[in-house]
């Protein structure tokens, strides 16, 4: 074994060495432009974008024309739920989101918040999950988009997208979910889930940072959607830009590597996940296991150490990544607004670390792990001053 372990699964994932082998022959001989229609370069990349793009549509169980390439699940976020809230300004200008987003999502719903729109941040209990019926109840007749998670990126809740999705559709309302976390790792299928619009990324399910793809239904009818980017028409016409071919062709690799192995790794994953959250029980008074207990990713790990700061820990124990919360808002250094909309106090929440477990994590790793988490959070705890009795 070597160091510094990984468990930071959640930020991004190691590309797949199958998924690099794939990528390689088309940052050398195979260098053609996708849109590039009148030679036999071109050619060959727009065949590799499309077989890629059925690759990753069956993962989802979409049909391929749904799929749109992106630079990534941000970039996908951006175009679904602007592109929408600006495709339905006829019909309303009010959207629904939960206080667990990504800041992709809530800081999108922001933006919009500052061209007018009216955004309901809806509550989550104690474990992460939005109740469908808040949403029925936050839903008007001006509402032209909801949009929930499928995963949540800190503390691994599943959310009931499937029950949101159908009351969503009974209501004619569009159906966002941002499933960066979600798509590879647990399984995901837009038509059990009634979404009308799904984000996520390459990077997560090891495959290339860079490339992400929105799924955006085609039917029943087809949801309307304003591009964010214009200039040559790709992509449908939705968002213009010069291909990623290497990216994407990795991009599907990954996918199709997902929807082979992901049932049985996703199993061998959690047992590596129970077995750290054991091992760290047994040793360690005061910790509290983050998230949904029956409804969580299988690859995540939300503990909080009382009377152990989560900066204090990494700091001590620089031989094991992992992280204190969503590595896209690493730049606030306030408390998670994941953890305080759980309820947890701000000593708790600045006391609470993420571990991400991954398809390359070994059982070796996570019982070196148990021993450095165990050894540094006592030794903290120790030099903590000892309040007198009253």
């Amino acid at each position: 074994m070597t160091t510094p372990v990984y468990l930071d699964n959640h930020a991004t994932t190691k590309v797949d060495p199958r998924v690099l082998a794939a990528m390689l022959p088309w940052f050398g001989e195979e260098y053609g432009n996708a849109s590039s229609r009148q030679h036999a370069f071109g050619w060959r990349a727009e065949a590799a974008v499309e077989l890629a793009r059925g690759r990753v549509a069956r993962l989802i169980g979409a049909e391929s024309r749904e799929v749109i390439f992106t630079s990534g699940a941000t970039e996908s976020i951006n175009l679904a739920i602007k592109g929408i809230v600006q495709a339905g300004t006829s019909r309303g200008n009010h959207v629904v989101t939960s206080a667990v987003e990504h800041p992709a999502v809530l800081d999108t719903c922001r933006a919009l918040e500052r061209q007018g729109v009216e955004v309901t941040v809806l509550p989550v209990d104690r474990h992460g999950r939005v109740a469908p019926e808040d949403v029925t109840r936050a839903i008007t007749p001006r509402t032209v988009l909801v949009s929930i998670m499928t995963a949540n990126n800190e503390v691994g809740t599943l959310e009931p997208v499937a029950a949101i999705g159908s009351l969503c559709a009974e209501r004619g309302v569009p159906f966002h979910s941002d499933a960066a976390q979600a798509v590879g790792r647990v399984p995901v299928d837009v038509r059990t889930m009634n979404v009308t619009a799904l984000s996520f990324s390459a990077h997560k399910m090891y495959g290339p940072k860079g490339v992400g793809a929105l799924y955006l239904r085609s039917t029943r009818p087809p949801v309307p959607l304003v591009p964010q980017m214009d200039g040559g028409g790709h992509e449908r016409g939705l968002r213009s830009g010069t291909l990623n071919v290497p990216g994407i062709v990795g991009f599907g690799e990954a996918a199709s590597i997902a929807l082979a192995e992901q049932q049985g790794e996703a199993d061998r994953i959690r047992g590596l996940r129970d077995r750290l959250e054991a091992g760290l029980a047994a040793a360690l008074p005061d910790i509290t296991v983050n998230g949904d207990p029956s409804g969580r990713l299988p690859h995540n790990a939300s503990i909080t150490f009382v009377g152990a700061r989560a900066d204090r820990i990494m700091m001590e124990m620089k031989d094991v990544a992992v992280s204190a919360g969503s590595a896209c808002g690493s730049a606030d250094a306030g408390p998670s607004h994941v953890l305080k909309a759980l309820g947890l106090a701000p000593a708790a929440a600045a006391s609470t670390l993420r571990f991400g477990l991954g398809r390359f994590t070994t059982e070796e790793e996570i019982d070196y792990t148990i021993r450095r988490v165990v050894e540094t959070v006592a030794a903290i705890r120790a030099r903590m001053p000892k309040l007198e009795p009253a």
